[in-house]
């Protein structure tokens, strides 16, 4: 009997056994889903249901997922860390290959890894990782229509550039978030933010400890009016002072957002994975 298998006796003298505890990176294309997080009717379909509903497959029990980080409606994971508890100890290739049988198509479960009690998967982590992928171009693409935000605007991808370095550094954000956003604070800190040309396509690539609801989606609103010569570069600045969602432009559409990846201590030892999206022609 490991260590983690150990009985414990509880207040009432009953006897049960510490759950084990994994960590584990979820891929999945959101164009179908209402978002990460299971909803309180069940007809509404999220990513959390399904790959909740695949593990419990899996553990012959209910299983609860916290991830790393809520994505909402049509947006994408290629990194999506989570962490469950189960009753009963299986290989991490059994979890990996049995809960990827009872997922559709557009999610799948990467790896799994044994963890200890102290991982949780939102609280542990130090810093995440966004992609925005904008195709500029004449006219509509029918291929990834819904994994790429399309304009038929000329964008400078320059002056994108300098509009986000104002950005940069730790902000009050109220500007760029939702109305509806429940974070407690609105201070965040970009560790980075880059906009660089991959193929066709432009991508905005954003790091920070953390993120507010339509940050991203919002920044890029923003970037795609600079890149466009719609505004200044300094309008960045202007509206992240301003300190007033009103001040701050069109959230841009969500299937063009890509959760790539999140920073954990290095004691936990998490398999690294290469950015995503896979058809990037770059890494950045």
């Amino acid at each position: 009997m490991t260590e983690r298998e150990l009985p414990s006796i509880d207040n009432q003298g009953a006897i049960s056994i510490a759950p084990y505890r994994y960590a584990a990176c979820v891929e999945y294309a959101g164009s179908a889903y209402k978002g990460w997080q299971r909803q309180k009717t069940g007809n509404v379909p999220t990513v959390q249901q399904y790959v909740e509903e695949a593990l419990s497959k899996i553990a012959n029990h209910p299983v609860s997922v916290v991830c790393a980080g809520r994505t909402d409606a049509g947006v994408n994971g290629t990194y999506q860390v989570i962490h469950f508890d189960s009753l009963v100890p299986r290989p991490q290739r059994a979890w990996v290959m049995g809960a990827n049988t009872h997922l559709p198509n557009d999610i799948a479960i990467h790896w799994v890894v044994d963890v200890d009690d102290s991982f949780h998967a939102r609280f542990s982590a130090l810093e995440r990782r966004y992609r925005y992928l904008i195709l500029s171009q004449p006219v509509r693409p029918a291929i990834l229509n819904k994994g790429v935000t399309w304009t038929h605007k000329t964008l400078d991808i320059e002056l994108m550039r300098k509009g986000g370095e104002h950005l940069v550094g730790e902000h009050d954000f109220t500007s760029y978030r939702s109305v509806n956003c429940q974070a407690k604070s609105p201070v965040r800190h970009v560790k980075s933010l880059n906009v660089y040309a991959s193929g066709q396509m432009i991508v905005i690539d954003v790091v920070a400890n953390a993120f507010l609801q339509h940050m991203i989606r919002n920044i890029a609103g923003v970037l795609i009016a600079i890149g466009a010569k719609e505004k200044p570069t300094h309008w960045a600045k202007d509206i992240l002072d301003a300190r007033d969602r009103r001040e701050g432009g069109v959230t841009a559409p969500p299937h063009g957002l890509y959760f790539v990846d999140v920073k954990y201590p290095d004691t936990y030892q998490l398999p690294a994975s290469p950015l995503g999206p896979h058809f990037l022609n770059t890494s950045g």
